[in-house]
């Protein structure tokens, strides 16, 4: 993958999520599904992974995370002319009304709370894969 691609692979997903659990739990579920799951654990390692990958087919991104927070790389994301189109999910322990709100204002197609239901994450993933 070159710097600069904006090929899109649906089949690929970023996955912005500093719990190694949940980073377990969610590949583990993508990976049984078929989909390249690529991971970023904190804020600075994603912001390197939206300058340098080619547009994944979905972003399913974590808001509280280490150096560089969630919304500041949606922010990010729908900035890009590569990446404006990917669907970006929010997937996050942040569940109060005003967390929502800023996560669909910031530019997020989806938002869901942990603890969550990983058929559901699928369910989703899929209706917004469906859609582009």
């Amino acid at each position: 993958m070159k710097n600069g691609d904006t090929t899109v692979i649906d089949k690929t997903i970023l996955l912005i999520e500093d719990s190694e659990d949940i980073v377990s739990i969610v590949r583990f579920m993508l990976e049984r599904e078929g989909y390249e799951v690529v991971t970023a654990i904190d804020g600075r390692a994603a912001d390197k992974a939206v300058d340098s990958m080619p547009p994944p087919g979905i972003v399913i991104l974590d808001a509280m995370l280490p150096y560089v927070d969630g919304f500041s790389l949606l922010r990010k994301i729908r900035q890009s002319d590569a990446w404006s189109s990917v669907p970006v999910i929010m997937l996050t322990a942040k569940g109060g009304q005003d967390d929502v709100l800023r996560g669909f204002e910031t530019g997020a197609d989806d938002y869901m709370v942990k603890p969550f239901n990983s058929e559901e994450l699928l369910a989703r993933i899929r209706r917004l894969l469906r859609q582009k």
